[in-house]
């Protein structure tokens, strides 16, 4: 299994609209950049998300499943870029933030901390497990 983070702005696509849609998940559509494009061709049905919050909150508030491989957006027009569908897994007990996340050197290395503003990215085992921790799963 691989580890992913996937960002979204809490105004235009929430956790709470993420987990009402139950088992059957939506698609992750509208990812325009090539790098996050690549991320989402190599998730595999199974591996895991980390659910952020950006500009609002800024913060890990969930765990999505990959449920359906790679196929195109229909959201794009040009045919260039591909999207997935994820369900809600399950809640963090207590968010984990950019500013927790940045204040501790174990996560120097971790892609949020670096591309900070790319909306699809991997996450090691290792900073899974202890993204988990400090949220409390």
């Amino acid at each position: 299994m691989n580890y992913w983070l996937v960002k979204s702005e809490p105004a235009a696509w929430s956790w709470d609209q993420q987990v009402a849609k139950g088992a059957k998940g939506e698609a992750w559509t509208g990812v325009r950049n090539f790098t996050a494009r690549q991320n989402l061709v190599k998730m595999k049905k199974g591996d895991r998300a980390f659910f952020y919050h950006s500009n609002e909150g800024k913060e890990i508030v969930g765990v999505v499943e990959v449920i359906k491989e790679a196929y195109p957006d229909p959201t794009d027009k040009t045919g260039k870029f591909v999207c997935v569908d994820i369900k809600a897994d399950k809640p963090l007990k207590m968010p984990v933030t950019m500013a927790a996340i940045k204040a501790d050197r174990k996560f120097a290395e971790m892609a949020l901390v670096k591309y900070s503003r790319l909306s699809v990215q991997p996450v090691t085992p290792e900073e899974w497990k202890a993204v988990c921790k400090m949220g409390g799963i």
